[in-house]
């Protein structure tokens, strides 16, 4: 398995989303697994493709209208960006491993926890790292409104959760972990 040797210069405007300041950086083990993959596969096969692709545009000569040459080295770019953002990420990984949770009448990072919303409506979410995130499928940040609001309740407990433009009271109905 090989990975940079040494992280590539950090520049402020390569991340979408910057790690928050002050906060740790929480994610689960197969969130870090699933980074490390995408990670390993970018530096160790997608990159040496595509430079293989350009070191052969630019042996054709007139590199300003060649399309291999200019569409390789934007990717080259696009795969730097990412893997400077996955090795800043994996770097500053906490790994928090839900199934290890022993206070599992709390919703904690990692629980599974259905509420019932001020409409009577349940919903079932699952508190997990920032960039593991889905909503389709009940995935959210810890960091999140909902998500801030539910930490630390137990089953019965009523979270105000504030959204945009207003409050909602929701009541913790079930706590699950893996």
């Amino acid at each position: 398995m090989l990975l940079p040797r040494r992280s590539p210069p950090l520049d402020d405007d390569d991340d979408d989303a910057p790690l928050p300041q002050g906060r740790p950086y929480y994610i689960t083990p197969a969130g870090h697994a699933a980074m490390l993959a995408e990670l390993r596969k970018l530096w160790n096969e997608e990159r040496p493709k595509v430079v293989e692709v350009v070191s052969w545009a630019a042996a054709l000569g007139d590199r300003s209208e060649n399309a291999d040459y200019q569409y390789g080295k934007r990717r080259l770019r696009e795969i730097d960006r990412r893997v400077r953002f996955l090795t800043k990420r994996t770097e500053a990984a906490e790994i928090v491993d839900p199934a290890a949770q022993t206070r599992r009448d709390q919703v904690f990072f990692g629980a599974t926890v259905t509420y019932a919303r001020d409409d009577d409506s349940e919903v079932t979410v699952t508190i997990i790292g920032q960039d593991e995130t889905d909503t389709d499928k009940g995935r959210i940040s810890w960091i999140s409104p909902v998500a801030r609001a539910l930490l630390g309740k137990r089953v019965g407990d009523v979270a105000r959760v504030t959204l945009p433009g207003r409050m909602e009271e929701v009541e913790v109905l079930a706590i699950t972990y893996p």
